[in-house]
């Protein structure tokens, strides 16, 4: 009698040798860097933290960020989607988290104390949120992807341009960098083969670092003072201050950041050809409220999925999960390594401009290609759910005061394009098509995607 034939192996539980897996990984975090310390400068700035002190955030800020990473792509007993995700900080928190910086009472151990509450709130709320499933059939996932790459679309151009708040923010100069970027990038993509094709992206970085070094853009100011080694601690600044008002806040924060969750999740899956079951689904979500967790204890702040790394997931076509997971290590190495997470950190931002127009884009582009499988022509209303949800979802990016009327506590919904996309996207639907038919739409692709798998 033969032997069945062994199953094989999906791209996403490969793993690539180790030095290709290190300059993947590395690609991951050059491209999350940027976003990854800017919570905790803004968090230090408000709460006007001396400069040895801000430091010590963003050092735990990246160990955090490699420790939940790893748990998130490689899989802990009931915690981790085990797909190629980058968690980082969350900037849905920001705006609660600066007025807590700025009441007396609370300050930053008044920020953690809330940090770590909603995370428990968060894990015991994720199998909740993953039976909301349902609601996502192709035509609501679709435009929820195509919303997170067109609102990611901000965050490029305003990469390219040097970062937001430069005053010399449009300077030739950068733009032209980031052209050269962009430039490298097309070209490896068109010519490149096999691995040079796999690390375009980290490949148009380092030579847009180059030219910018040509040029004097780039300056590593404080690489000297910086030690070689900083331990992080739990409970550093001290021990935290729970206030229920607070508490409650933020785990409103992490009802948002679990709906923004859902739909990177499911790019991550529609991305890598394994559609995300509901299983998997609160399997994320709990690493998301882990996170927050961890963040709370280690001197940093609530984590979510990356969606810069959605992109360039899209970009490159390298699909394991154990590269994020080299990414992971990294950034917990970064965190521990101050001196070079300061190199790392001198990356001017309009060399990651040219990178961040193409990922992102492709990010769009998958949203796209998802709502090519929905049927418009027997349900016209589709066509509806499309454009009302991409329309809500460009409000705060078309205009960033549309709800400044609004109350304060509604914020962190009304001024999330991706979460503003999301829920009309899924009421929309609800009323046009109602649950079942788009359950049965998401169960007939999710069919045919494993179909093919096998």
């Amino acid at each position: 009698m033969t032997s069945p034939t062994p199953r094989a192996i999906h791209p996403v539980d490969e793993l690539p040798p180790p030095w290709r897996l290190l300059a993947l990984g590395l690609q991951h975090v050059l491209v999350m860097y940027a976003g990854a310390v800017a919570v905790p400068l803004i968090v230090g700035g408000a709460l006007k933290l001396p400069k040895d002190q801000v430091a010590m955030l963003i050092n735990a800020d990246l160990f955090a960020c490699g420790v939940v990473t790893l748990i998130q792509a490689v899989g802990v007993w009931r915690f981790g989607i085990r797909l190629p995700v980058m968690m980082g900080v969350t900037f849905a928190a920001v705006g609660p988290m600066v007025a807590m910086a700025g009441n007396p009472s609370l300050g930053l151990l008044g920020i953690y104390g809330a940090v770590i509450g909603s995370g428990i709130f968060a894990m015991l709320a994720a199998p909740l949120v993953g039976r909301l499933l349902p609601l996502f059939p192709p035509v609501v996932t679709g435009s929820v992807i195509a919303i997170i790459g067109i609102s990611l679309m901000r965050v490029g151009v305003g990469w390219a341009g040097g970062g937001v708040g430069n005053p010399n923010f449009g300077d030739p100069a950068f733009l032209g960098v980031a052209a050269f970027v962009l430039l490298v990038i097309l070209a490896l993509m068109k010519h490149g083969r096999g691995f040079v094709r796999n690390v375009a992206v980290l490949l148009g970085l380092v030579a847009g670092m180059l030219l910018a070094m040509a040029l004097g853009l780039v300056g590593f100011s404080g690489l000297a003072e910086a030690p070689w080694l900083a331990l992080v601690r739990p409970f550093q600044f001290g021990w935290p201050v729970f206030d229920p008002v607070a508490i409650v806040t933020m785990s409103l924060v992490m009802i948002v950041v679990m709906i923004e969750s859902t739909g990177m999740f499911l790019a991550v899956g529609e991305t890598v050809g394994r559609p995300v079951s509901r299983e998997d689904l609160v399997r994320g979500l709990r690493t998301d409220g882990l996170g927050t967790l961890i963040g709370g204890v280690f001197n940093t702040f609530p984590y979510t999925s990356f969606s810069q790394n959605v992109g360039l997931v899209a970009v490159t076509g390298v699909r394991s999960r154990w590269v994020c997971a080299a990414g992971g290590a990294i950034l917990l190495l970064l965190g521990l390594l101050p001196k070079l997470a300061l190199v790392v950190a001198s990356v001017p931002a309009f060399v990651l401009g040219g990178a961040g127009l193409v990922m992102f884009g492709m990010v769009a582009a998958t949203g796209v290609r998802i709502l090519a499988q929905v049927d418009y022509a027997g349900r016209r209303e589709n066509l509806i759910v499309v454009a009302v949800s991409i329309g809500f979802g460009l409000i705060p990016l078309v205009s960033e005061r549309f709800f400044d009327r609004m109350p304060a506590f509604l914020s962190p919904l009304l001024h999330s394009g991706i979460l503003l996309g999301t829920l009309a996207a899924v009421a929309l639907n609800w009323y046009f098509n109602g649950l079942e038919a788009g359950a049965r739409a998401r169960r007939d692709v999710a069919a045919a995607a494993h179909g093919v798998e096998a």
